[in-house]
């Protein structure tokens, strides 16, 4: 069993993950559909975030009690967080100047940007990934467990598994193909990348997931397996070609959810825990007494062993038409790419 759903909670558990897809699919349809809606969620809530963000940590640095115990202040310090939740509107800003062909995003050179945007979040997770590999070794070294308190205050367990992980991410990043197929759908409501199937899709959610569950655990039932489902139903039933779009909107608007209201999914009736945890989650100076690796381990494997596959099976194609995947569109002639074109302006 990957997380821990049972016990008096288990019902808040599973009705707050159908909260948090649902938010996520309906937030997503009314960012992609409406210029006004993109705008609001990527433009003047951000701005008005920042703002709070920089009030908090300046009433902190006075010593103000209202800071101190802001849980923003509290549980969400890591540099990652505000990486993420940044890395991720800058995507979708990025996103609707091509869907909408604004300023730069008319341009050919800029094509490439969904590329690099997202190239950017695989290698700050990857770092992550690789960060809780040396503290857990270091933590054997020193007191003989792998246990190590995050800023967050969170114990994380960094081993073997984290570098996997981490080895993985860098291959996905190499999966991205077609990085110049980029367009604009009839409809001007999706920026497209017809070339992102679902044999990438498959690789980078399986490679996320781990990477949440691994160094997100208080968050990973949530924004490891809620938010990376939201984007993918919605490629695979009604938005063909927009995988990355929509992957970009919830991510930036989940990022934005947890960074306000992280109680929600760290002490509340809706927290969930991996089964990691063996004796229970405990946040405290004591790291667990006990912990069961061996989903994350499995997890793992196959995060490596998919991506692996993911990319022999895109250099195969590659060179049976003669092409450079990156230059050219490798997918061409596939069911998922010819629908996605469909779409196309």
């Amino acid at each position: 069993m990957l997380f821990q759903v049972y016990g008096d909670n288990s019902f808040y558990q599973l009705i707050g993950w159908v909260m948090v897809f649902a938010g996520l699919i309906i937030t997503n349809e009314i960012q992609r559909r409406s210029k006004a809606g993109g705008c609001f969620f990527f433009f003047v809530l951000p701005a008005a975030l920042t703002a709070y963000f920089i009030a908090i940590y300046i009433g902190a640095a006075n010593g103000a009690s209202w800071a101190l115990k802001n849980p923003t202040y509290v549980h969400m310090t890591s540099w990652f967080h505000y990486a993420k939740l940044y890395a991720a509107t800058a995507g979708c800003i990025g996103f609707m100047m091509l869907k909408y062909k604004k300023g730069i995003g008319k341009t050919e050179w800029f094509k490439v940007f969904p590329f690099v945007i997202v190239a950017i979040n695989i290698v700050i997770a990857v770092c992550s990934d690789f960060e809780s590999a040396i503290r857990g070794s270091i933590a054997l070294a020193n007191t003989g467990t792998r246990w190590w308190l995050s800023s967050e205050g969170v114990w994380l367990y960094g081993g073997w598994w984290n570098v996997a992980n981490g080895v993985a991410g860098i291959i996905n990043i190499f999966c991205m193909t077609g990085w110049w197929g980029i367009y604009q759908s009839k409809k001007k409501d999706d920026m497209l990348w017809p070339d992102m199937t679902w044999a990438y899709i498959l690789a980078y959610d399986i490679w996320n997931f781990e990477y949440t569950y691994l160094n997100l655990p208080t968050h990973s039932w949530y924004c490891g397996f809620a938010l990376l489902l939201a984007p993918t139903v919605a490629a695979m039933f009604w938005n063909k070609g927009g995988w990355i779009q929509n992957r970009a909107n919830t991510l930036a608007t989940w990022c934005m959810f947890a960074q306000v209201f992280p109680m929600f999914q760290d002490y509340s009736r809706f927290s969930v825990i991996p089964s990691l945890y063996a004796d229970g989650f405990m946040k405290s100076n004591i790291h667990p007494t006990a912990a069961d690796p061996r989903a994350g381990g499995v997890v793992a494997v196959a995060s490596i062993l998919i991506n692996l596959a993911i990319f022999a099976y895109i250099v195969k194609r590659a060179k049976a038409q003669g092409i450079n995947p990156y230059k050219k569109e490798v997918f061409k002639g596939t069911r998922d790419f010819e629908e996605a074109m469909a779409r196309a302006a």
